[in-house]
């Protein structure tokens, strides 16, 4: 039996994901959060939760707990957000839009002590492998820094920014200031035009 928790903010989705593997066989939700007293195999979990970056936690969750395998689902489809997952220790990345065959799959292959991610970011991952790691300036920024810099670029205030992520208005306007310095440009409206020559963001927005 395969023991699932399930992390996500929005009610509809733990609901929807909970109905799907318990149609399927072998499966037990075990909690809907990272209950440090809940024995699980596998934590399904979003990377926007409500005041925390979702890379940093997935950081933290490996170091509490580095036999919990964890399967992001979220609805980032953007082939940097799933190699800051892997990277940070994530076993699977699978976006909302995924059918409910590849969720009850992709549960499986990482209860099993495999690695999941769907033929289309696959794809995405092939075409740049003959990319350099360091080739382009967003991939400096640290996994927060990258967070603020995707709330920028969509328009959010740093008041906002902070509000969202639990810090002071001060932390982001530090963060926005490093960011500006690593990739080089002189203001937001650089970053809006950086974003959106490299199509960094547009499976989630019209930039």
């Amino acid at each position: 039996m395969i023991k699932v928790l399930l992390a996500d903010d929005h009610t509809l989705v733990r609901d929807g994901l909970r109905h799907i593997l318990q149609q399927a066989s072998g499966f037990e939700v075990a909690g809907e959060a990272c209950d440090s007293a809940t024995q699980a195999h596998v934590l399904v979990l979003d990377l926007s939760m409500p005041g925390r970056n979702g890379i940093e936690l997935i950081k933290q969750i490996k170091e509490e707990k580095p036999g919990l395998r964890i399967l992001v689902l979220t609805m980032h489809a953007e082939q940097q957000y799933a190699v800051r997952a892997f990277k940070a220790g994530a076993s699977g990345y699978l976006t909302k839009e995924s059918a409910s065959a590849e969720r009850v799959d992709a549960v499986t292959k990482v209860a099993s002590g495999g690695v999941y991610v769907s033929l289309a970011m696959a794809e995405r991952f092939a075409q740049n492998l003959n990319e350099p790691a360091d080739a382009l300036p967003h991939q400096r920024l640290s996994d927060r820094e990258f967070d603020v810099f995707r709330r920028l670029v969509e328009g959010e205030s740093i008041t906002e920014i902070a509000n969202e992520l639990c810090v002071s208005v001060k932390t982001i306007s530090t963060h926005k200031t490093r960011i500006l310095e690593k990739m080089q440009m002189p203001n937001e409206n650089g970053l809006v035009r950086y974003a959106i020559r490299h199509k960094l963001f547009d499976d989630e927005n019209d930039l």
